[in-house]
Parts: C-alpha cells; sequence; structure tokens
C-alpha cells in the first residue's frame, strides 16, 4: 500500500477494523481454551498483551469511527468491544451508530450506565436519544437536568423529527451591538471553547431580540476600537423552530451557511441551527430514500435476527409479487402467439428492461425536483411534454436498433417492426409513469421516494408484455 492510499482515512478506518477483528478473533481462541484448561503463563501473558492493544486502539478512534466499528461486528463481537469503551466516552458514541445499533447496545447496559453515558450531553443531543432509552431511566434522567437544560430538552420533543426545532442546538454565543470589538475579544478569551461551528456571534438586545450577527472575519480583521453595531450584518438568514428542516438544509447548501440563528415569533434567539446537523440530516434523508427504492422499511441492522429482517422486509416484497403476478397473468394472456413464434419469448424481456430503466431515470430526475420544489402545476405539462419528447426519440433511435438486430437474428422484417415500434410506445409508457407515479404519490400525502420504483416496474413490465406481444398477435400471427 502507497504512503498516499495509507493516509486516506477510510483506509485507515478500514485497516483499524480489520486489526480489531484479528485481536478479537485471538481472544475468543484464547478464551475458548481457558475453558478447557488453564492457561500457561505465556499465554496468560500474551492475551494480557493483546487485550492491551485492543484497548489502545479503540481509545485513539474518534467516536465516528468506533460507531463504524461497531455496526461492523456481528452482536456478540460487538457488545465485547461496547464493553471496553471507556463509560465517558459512551454518549459520544450512542450518538452516531444507527438506530439499530444503538437499540443492541441500550439494551447490554443497566439504567444507572445509561444515565451516566447521556447525562453529559446537550440538551438537542439528549433529545436526539430519548426515544431510544428505556421508559424507566426517563423520570431519573429529567430530574437530573437543571431547569434550563430540561426546559431545552422538553423544547427539542414538542417539535417532529421534520422540524428545525428538533435540530437546533442551544450553544451559541450571544454580544450586544453597542460594545467595542476589543470587549468581545476579551469576553470571548474567558471561554474554555467555543461552541463547535461557531463562524458568528448573534447579537442581541436587552429583550433577547436578534439584531444581526458578527461574523468572527470581521471581529478580526476591524480594528477593535469599532462598535459591534459598525460592522455587524443586520441582514441574516433566520429560522423559526416551526421551519421545515429540509428546507433549511437546502438554504445552507444555497447560501454556504455553517450557522443560523433560529428565532421565536417575536424575532427572540431561541437557538441555532449547524451545519453539522444539516448534513447528518441531508445523509439521513438520502439513507431513508435508497432503503425505500429498496423495499426496506428503516434501516437494518446488517447483523440483525432472522426474524427482524424478515419484518423489515416483508411488505413490499409483498407487494412486488402481486405486481410480478399480474404482470406474468398479461403474458398468460398470449400465450397462444408465444408458442406460434418463439422468438416473441427471447425477446420481450428487452422491451419491459428498457422501459424500466428509461422509467427510473424519469422518476429520479421527478423525486429530486419534487424535494427541491422546482415544480409548479404550470410547469407539470411542459415538464411531462419533455419527458415524453425525450422517450419517443430515444425510443426511435434504440427501437431501430434492436429491431434491426432482431431482423438479422431471425430473418424476420415484421419481428423487426414490431420490435421497434412496441419498445417506442414502452418507452413512452414509462416517461408518462415516471412523471405520473411520484406526484400522484406526493398528492396522497405519501414520499414519492419510497415504493415509486416498484409502481413504475409493474406498469413497464406488464405494459412491456402487452405491447409487444399484442403488436406481435396483430401483425406477425394469422
Amino acid at each position: 500500500m502507497s504512503e498516499v492510499e495509507s493516509s486516506k482515512p477510510q483506509t485507515r478506518l478500514h485497516a483499524q477494523l480489520v486489526a480489531i477483528h484479528e485481536r478479537l478473533d485471538q481472544l475468543a481462541e484464547l478464551e475458548e481454551a481457558a475453558r478447557e484448561a488453564p492457561l500457561p503463563i505465556a499465554k496468560q501473558a500474551l492475551r494480557a498483551e493483546w487485550q492491551g492493544d485492543l484497548q489502545k486502539r479503540l481509545d485513539a478512534l474518534h467516536p465516528a469511527d468506533i460507531a463504524y466499528v461497531l455496526e461492523s461486528l456481528p452482536l456478540n463481537a460487538r457488545l465485547k468491544v461496547w464493553q471496553r469503551v471507556r463509560a465517558e466516552r459512551d454518549g459520544d458514541i450512542l450518538l452516531e451508530v444507527s438506530d439499530a445499533v444503538r437499540e443492541s447496545l441500550i439494551a447490554d447496559m443497566d439504567d444507572h450506565e445509561i444515565l451516566a453515558a447521556v447525562e453529559p450531553l446537550d440538551a438537542d443531543e439528549l433529545a436526539d436519544l430519548v426515544d431510544d432509552l428505556p421508559t424507566e431511566v426517563l423520570p431519573e434522567l429529567m430530574a437530573s437536568l437543571d431547569a434550563q437544560q430540561r426546559e431545552r430538552v422538553q423544547s427539542a420533543l414538542s417539535y417532529a423529527e421534520d422540524r428545525v426545532g428538533a435540530l437546533m442546538d442551544f450553544e451559541m454565543v450571544t454580544i450586544r451591538e453597542d460594545v467595542t470589538l476589543e470587549v468581545v475579544l476579551r469576553y470571548l478569551r474567558r471561554f474554555d471553547e467555543l461552541p463547535e461551528q461557531t463562524d458568528k456571534l448573534f447579537v442581541v438586545n436587552l429583550e433577547g431580540v436578534l439584531t444581526g450577527v458578527l461574523p468572527l472575519r470581521q471581529l478580526l480583521v476591524h480594528s477593535p476600537d469599532y462598535r459591534v453595531g459598525e460592522v455587524m450584518a443586520r441582514d441574516v438568514n433566520t429560522f423559526a423552530p416551526s421551519d421545515d428542516a429540509y428546507e433549511a438544509a437546502q438554504a445552507f447548501e444555497r447560501y454556504d451557511l455553517i450557522s443560523a440563528p433560529v428565532v421565536d415569533s417575536q424575532h427572540r434567539l431561541i437557538g441555532r441551527l449547524t451545519i453539522e446537523a444539516m448534513v447528518d440530516l441531508i445523509r439521513e434523508e438520502g439513507e431513508a430514500e435508497r432503503l425505500g427504492r429498496a423495499g426496506l422499511r428503516e434501516e437494518e441492522d446488517i447483523f440483525a435476527s432472522v426474524w427482524k429482517s424478515v419484518r423489515n422486509r416483508w411488505a413490499w416484497l409483498a407487494i412486488n409479487l402481486v405486481t410480478a403476478f399480474l404482470a406474468s397473468r398479461v403474458i398468460g394472456l398470449f400465450e397462444g402467439a408465444i408458442e406460434q413464434l418463439v422468438a416473441l419469448a427471447t425477446l420481450m424481456p428487452i422491451v419491459a428492461s428498457i422501459g424500466g430503466s428509461s422509467g427510473n431515470q424519469t422518476i429520479i430526475m421527478i423525486v429530486r425536483a419534487l424535494a427541491l420544489e422546482q415544480i409548479s402545476p404550470s410547469s407539470m405539462m411542459r415538464l411531462w411534454r419533455k419527458e415524453m419528447g425525450v422517450s419517443l426519440i430515444n425510443g426511435l433511435i434504440w427501437g431501430s436498433v434492436i429491431g434491426l438486430v432482431a431482423i438479422v437474428l431471425y430473418h424476420n422484417v415484421a419481428l423487426g417492426l414490431v420490435m421497434t415500434a412496441a419498445m417506442t410506445l414502452n418507452l413512452l409508457l414509462s416517461a408518462f409513469m415516471g412523471v405520473a407515479i411520484p406526484i400522484t404519490m406526493m398528492r396522497l400525502g405519501r414520499d414519492p421516494a419510497l415504493g415509486s420504483n416498484i409502481f413504475l416496474t409493474f406498469m413497464t413490465d406488464s405494459g412491456g408484455f402487452f405491447i409487444f406481444l399484442g403488436l406481435a398477435s396483430l401483425f406477425l400471427l394469422h
């Protein structure tokens, strides 16, 4: 491995995972041997050395990297590693792991360990974990918080997970606009450290109303004699706690924000959003969409029990089975035609496959446009015409290509023409349904990213079979 390759974070992390795997296997072998007979002194020393090496590796890893390791281990090995993680790091790691893995880790902890892990966390982080904690520890947890922390946790919990209020944090630095920059600098030096993602200070009046922000770069480049009000920015991107979190994430991307204030209806500063929370939100949304397209209801622990995995996967498989059965019935309508011309059985999967691929391209574009709110009622028909036009051209071009191939293979000009017509018509159908399915799902209050592909596959398969076999019955068979 070259020095450049070994310097890549993912490469280093994978190497650590492999080394931890090996240490766990080696320790498991020694433990197995110890159950049969006492270990010799040399092997006892070797076990202590391997345990120390394992502990050293875990202590050197970032909480996010430990989360990756835990998610990559089977349950028994995962719990052995989890028991070696230092207690003061438990809370940070619980925040990083997936929901499914977090459930297995919390199940291995007693109430005292859970409380010790989560009590040091900030209010917004506590709110992220509360739903996963055993109900019996919640009263003691809330009682352990001071009044301000308790109020903040309850505030974060009062909003749905897709609202800004559920993602805002409360760690921020506020200043007044009538003080000098020199005073601000002296004030900042009193902090042991600034809150993470602090790129600006929030300027408020005596009532806590936000009047502007002071970017740190302005603080550093201006003379200390300037007052805050002279150099602060008054035109500020602000968010309300009830705002849609995904729209906020788009604003962070559009305006290259690192942090932004959250204000109430009286424009009082109540919290802030950070780029870290927005990146996590975008990543989780992307994962949910990918899982939804695969027919999974939620993120799955890859080492979960068989029954848990079955429960997570069965619903869309059942829908897929029904749609596949209906598509097969379409083929059944033309059994006689297939018996007379066996080439139809060879060619019809091509028509269905190309239609599905084209439709998926359309669906991806439409779902993205819907997420960005780029589609309006006035633009919908234009979008439909555009997608139909693209499919018509693609159908004529590639339909002609496969039609020529069919003529060469089967020495049947009529079959080639039918193939061209069927592919063109199925591509038009796929374009129409690629726009119609996600828009219809959105109007019905469903996430258009979830399940659209399954319904599209049904339409392009059954439609493609019907079009191709129907045309063949009309023009090829007598």
